[in-house]
């Protein structure tokens, strides 16, 4: 955020597209500004605000872009400036004709249905877009999280191609990140689908040939767990049960297995699910200090623009028994290997002992991270080089490609009035599965989260009103009794029509584990299609979300 209060302040144009209307996103009041802070003022940030539907980020994305393309072809014909880059689509892109030709295909009325948002909201986006000289596109989960998540990206990219906006300074496309390290995994290879040349480095290196088969992502693990293919978990952090999509599905699967072990900073639920044999193994915190035998250790993270730099713990652990992930994965890999006969001599303890050694060996498979010791020693680290950002298209075209997505709609529906799409919202207070307090001032609701937002258009369409208690249950392909939260308070918000929020996880049990993009395998936490009807008895204590406190203003929750 602070970096959009600067854009702002610069007089920047940002453009927010969001369901729901987010109070930071609207204004934003720094706890860095001494003024802001003393004054109770705010700087504000959205130039505009365009209340797309749940689900409807596609269909937008190609308004813009149909609209675009007609804003060129008019420019075209009365000879003023055109609103596409010709010169970099000519000399950098593919697929330009299948791409226009989709657009041409797509109807208005399609797109204004699916996006909620009207052709002059998207006409007006598209020429305040084709005035710009530089364009970043920032997108998080509420764009991934989606059947068509991937799908989604895509169209950001295309949107981008056609202005020449990848490979220039103040351009590009951005994920915001909510970790540190989300990344800097990938980047270092941890993916159940590895390119043949990370495997091959890793062979020619450490000297042994790693299986070439593809593994599990998250929800094809818990399908394996589920379905007894799978019999072991060892699990580096998380609160896979209560995070992930089904946790019906999750919670069965832990008690098929023999065996489950958790590596984990704090205690959490999915720990209490039982395997054959469970073990939880505390292992220091990032901003815990670190000594091994070489002396204070440290790691190293990659943030969302592509920086690497060193982090280093300073607090005093809890206690002696307390070790490093790296000294308990190094133990675990004596251990076992001692035991089937490893065809590899490689020196666990050293590794442990000293974690340059292990940067050593990230540096020779991955040819990127030359000198990397010595560079995470400046000041503020290294940027890691991105191919798209010096215009070098690392695809079978040697182009970087526009890539056609059919229609508008992110899924079928039934056609059923009564099917509504639910979005889910972390609070204020909360950080992934830790809910701090039960207070969310982005949306002024304090004290409790058995909330379901509604616009008052749906909510009297429905029958119902603010204040109903209501359960919400899963509508189409993955209906089943099962598939229902209980006992949620209605409160009207400024949403789309036809669209629903609540917080997660609470909502985790309406998300079927099939339900998730068929190329990244992200399950659709964003858009599930869903029913709401009043309480009924109680199904039991797992379906129920905790009450408590009150809600707030009414002034602050208008619809």
């Amino acid at each position: 955020m602070a970096t959009l209060r600067e854009v702002s302040k610069r007089g920047g144009k940002i453009i927010v597209f969001n369901p729901l209307k987010e109070r930071s996103l609207e204004r934003f009041e720094s706890p860095q500004s001494v003024v802001e802070m003393a004054t109770m003022s705010a700087t504000p940030i959205a130039s505009s605000y365009y209340q797309v539907k749940v689900g409807g980020d596609a269909a937008a994305l190609k308004g813009i872009a149909k609209a675009l393309v007609a804003l060129d072809e008019a420019a075209k014909v009365s000879g003023g400036e055109r609103a596409l880059d010709h010169a970099f689509i000519a000399e950098h892109t593919a697929g330009l004709d299948a791409y226009i030709a989709d657009l041409a295909t797509t109807e208005w009325a399609d797109i204004e249905r699916s996006s909620g948002l009207s052709r002059s909201d998207l006409e007006e986006v598209a020429l305040a877009y084709s005035k710009s000289k530089s364009t970043i596109c920032c997108y998080g989960m509420g764009v991934t999280q989606h059947r068509t998540g991937t799908t989604n990206v895509q169209q950001i990219a295309n949107l981008l191609l056609l202005r020449g906006n990848m490979g220039k300074p103040g351009a590009g496309i951005c994920p915001l990140r909510g970790h540190s390290n989300v990344q800097g995994d990938r980047t270092v290879g941890i993916t159940e689908r590895p390119m043949p040349l990370l495997l091959d480095n890793m062979r020619d290196v450490f000297g042994f040939e790693p299986p070439r088969e593809h593994g599990h992502s998250v929800v094809e693990s818990i399908a394996a767990m589920r379905d007894g293919h799978a019999k072991a978990i060892v699990c580096l952090g998380g609160n896979l049960a209560i995070a992930s999509s089904d946790p019906q599905a999750c919670a069965e699967g832990f008690r098929n297995l023999d065996l489950a072990v958790h590596i984990t900073t704090k205690l959490n639920r999915t720990q209490l699910l039982m395997a054959k044999a469970t073990y939880v193994l505390p292992c220091l915190g990032r901003t815990e200090l670190d000594m091994q035998a070489t002396g204070q250790q440290s790691v190293t993270v990659e943030d969302s623009m592509s920086m690497v730099h060193a982090s280093r713990g300073f607090l005093m652990p809890p206690g002696d028994n307390v070790k490093s992930e790296i000294w308990i994965v190094g133990e675990i890999a004596k251990a076992t290997l001692a035991v089937r006969g490893s065809p590899v001599e490689i020196d666990w303890d050293a590794y442990v002992g000293d974690y340059s050694l292990i940067r050593d060996k990230i540096e020779a498979v991955f040819p990127a991270f030359a000198d990397y010791n010595a560079r995470i020693r400046k000041p503020g680290g290294f940027h890691l080089p991105n191919s798209a950002a010096m215009r070098e298209w690392k695809t079978d075209s040697g182009k970087a490609n526009f890539i056609v997505a059919k229609g508008v709609e992110e899924d079928e529906s039934a056609g059923d009035p009564t099917v509504l799409r639910l979005t889910t919202l972390r609070a204020h207070d909360q950080y992934n599965t830790t809910v701090y307090s039960l207070d969310d001032r982005y949306r002024g609701v304090f004290g409790r989260r058995d909330i379901l937002f509604m616009n008052e258009r749906d909510m009297a369409r429905l029958g119902h009103k603010e204040g109903d208690v209501v359960d919400i249950a899963t509508a189409l392909q993955f209906a089943r009794p099962d598939r229902v939260v209980q006992k949620l308070m209605l409160v009207r918000y400024a949403l789309p029509d036809g669209c629903v929020a609540s917080y997660y996880p609470e909502t985790q049990p309406l998300i079927a584990l099939e339900d998730h993009d068929p190329q990244s395998f992200t399950p659709s936490y964003k858009s599930i299609p869903v029913t709401v009807r009043p309480a009924a008895a109680d199904m039991g204590s797992d379906r129920g979300v905790v009450r408590a406190g009150i809600v707030g203003h009414e002034s602050k929750v208008h619809a």
